[in-house]
């Protein structure tokens, strides 16, 4: 295995964790978690 392989190994790995990451960001079951989390600044108590 040379050292370009390993390149393309990593970036495609990086890509895909990226796009994991997109997919769980925008999922819905997440959607209440990061309203709760958005509001927090502005919580008075």
């Amino acid at each position: 295995m040379d050292i370009n392989t390993l390149r393309a190994v990593a970036t495609v790995v990086s890509f895909v964790t990226f796009i994991g990451i997109l997919v769980w960001a925008w999922s819905r079951s997440n959607k209440q978690s990061f309203d709760e989390a958005a509001q927090l600044p502005f919580d008075q108590e």
